[in-house]
């Protein structure tokens, strides 16, 4: 018998195509067993019969007859010489995976088109396996996924993970620690039972890496492998350097090999997901009809829902944003009903792909006003995307009070009054049926909150711990301070100024008691920035 590297030596394909073969059924699934004491330091090979070589020379031409691999499967369906036949029973699936790196175009479907693909089109070929299984039925849920699941965030740090990934994927013991770092999904994969097989861990590594390129520049990513030692780091840039970052598809596809219940090598297919929050992988046995799982995957909003939802509480960086809208009491006397929600759903509106574009997370808040929270990314400053943000709505009110004042004939202005905090805090989520609401535990909302019952007139202001905390080089950029008066009752804005806010209060237009105690945090008020 031949082992896979020898396999792969005599007949020049890659570790990948290989493995292509195999889960296409083009291949039977290896042996997989100790290796002899002259066959490197491995712990474990997958072995071939010496008919592997020829199966092989076939499909290569095969192809250059041009036939696609879903032809080629069905064509070379039947066991190699001297492999046992498999009868299929109406339990035994037949389904078998793409080839890698198949990515879906408008989401995820069961039938949906490759864009690129290797494999050509048509209906994939029979998967010859040594160990069938009972067909699977799948309810729909997160928890009931068939095999290891897990999301990251855009830091490539565990945000969820299921049993199957906690207890024989990541062979993790214990539930995820409340500290974001030592969820480095790299450091974890690093720590898995296929680390101990070089071949193995690369296999695993790629898809990883191509997905992090699809969402962390080379900077970024440098930061991710910070929590890496010195041997660690040098396997990644070597897979670094030949891996291909993916494209804008919101699913990808690729073959994978995972050891199974009974400790041996199996097919799985690996499909991972992209959202907004984060990067989902989930692993499913090819030996399993999994159409329900691509069915179950294109149903993006109730995915994303539902990792949401499962996703752990989690003590993280965050600069919290609390908008309010001033004299909503007034407004709401002076418009009708309708005009007033009209207007409400207008600001609402006209804001979301705002906090979009700043990587803002909606929060729970009562009433016409709003909450916004902002976490580290890889490759901006979540302080700062708060700021803009913050601008971008002040700029956006006055295009609406326009609109308004024109349609209504008023003369006041449309304020939208923001308070910014930055702390560390819990993050979670509440569940009312099936909706879900983020919050942040702790005093950096609530002093947020009351610094926007501060601001008056559509302005911004900050702490002095959130802008300190910005590099000078980039705080440099931002226009903020406090208005002072003159002896000869001028109003000047001094800037690169802070105050506290208990010498800030008008006493005669804001009553004293409400901001009482928190009048010695230092506040200053932003006006602009580069």
């Amino acid at each position: 018998m031949l082992n896979s590297k020898q396999l792969i030596e005599i007949t020049g394909i890659s570790r990948a195509t290989l493995n292509n073969y195999v889960a296409l059924g083009i291949l039977p699934a290896p042996v997989v067993k100790a290796p002899g004491e002259d066959e490197g330091r491995a712990t474990r090979l997958g072995y071939f019969s010496d008919a592997a070589v020829e199966r092989i020379k076939q499909v290569q031409r095969l192809k250059r007859e041009g036939m696609s691999m879903a032809q080629i499967a069905r064509e070379l369906s039947e066991p190699l010489p001297g492999e046992p036949q498999l009868m299929a029973t109406s339990s035994s699936v037949t389904k078998a995976p793409e080839f890698s790196g198949k990515s879906y175009q408008d989401g995820p479907s069961s039938d949906a088109s490759p864009i690129s693909s290797d494999a050509g089109q048509g209906s994939p070929g029979k998967l010859q396996s040594s160990k069938l299984t009972q067909n699977l039925s799948f309810d729909g849920s997160i928890e009931d996924l068939p095999g290891p699941a897990y999301m990251v965030n855009n830091n490539f740090e565990l945000i969820w993970w299921n049993n199957p990934a906690q207890n024989s994927f990541f062979n993790h013991n214990q539930d995820l620690p409340g500290d974001l770092g030592s969820r480095n999904l790299l450091k974890l994969l690093f720590s898995t039972e296929m680390a101990s097989d070089m071949h193995r861990l690369q296999d695993l590594l790629r898809p990883h890496l191509a997905a992090g390129m699809k969402r962390l520049n080379q900077q970024a990513l440098m930061k991710v492998y910070s929590a890496l030692d010195g041997t660690q780091l040098s396997t990644l840039k070597e897979i670094y350097d030949e891996v291909e970052p993916v494209g804008k598809e919101p699913m990808i596809h690729y073959p994978a090999m995972l050891v199974d219940g009974d400790g041996e090598l199996a097919p799985h297919d690996l499909y991972i997901c992209f959202y907004r929050e984060g990067i989902f992988f989930t692993y499913s046995p090819v030996v399993l009809e999994d159409n329900y799982l691509l069915e179950f995957l294109s149903k993006r909003n109730q995915v994303i829902n539902e990792l949401l939802k499962k996703r752990k509480p989690y003590l993280t960086d965050v600069t919290v944003m609390v908008a309010d809208l001033q004299n909503s009491i007034k407004i709401c006397s002076e418009l009708p009903a309708e005009e007033y929600f009209e207007l409400i759903n207008n600001i609402w509106q006209e804001s979301a792909p705002i906090f979009r574009k700043y990587y803002g997370t909606y929060g729970k808040h009562a009433g016409d006003g709003m909450v916004y929270y902002f976490f580290p990314q890889p490759d901006c400053d979540y302080k700062q995307n708060a700021i803009q943000c913050a601008l971008e709505l002040q700029k956006m009110m006055k295009g609406i009070t326009q609109q308004w004042q024109a349609r209504k004939g008023w003369f006041s202005d449309i304020f939208l009054n923001i308070g910014l905090n930055e702390g560390q805090e819990w993050f979670g989520s509440y569940h009312a049926g099936g909706h879900v609401e983020f919050t942040v535990l702790g005093e950096t909302i609530n002093y947020a909150s009351r610094i926007s019952d501060f601001a008056r007139n559509g302005s911004v202001w900050a702490t002095k711990n959130m802008l300190n905390q910005i590099p000078q080089a980039n705080r440099e950029k931002i226009s903020f301070g406090i208005t002072r008066t003159t002896h000869n009752n001028e109003s000047v804005f001094v800037t690169d100024t802070y105050s506290s806010i208990g010498s800030l209060i008008d006493h005669n237009a804001q009553p004293n008691d409400k901001f009482k105690d928190i009048e010695m945090i230092p506040i200053t008020e932003i006006r602009g920035i580069e």
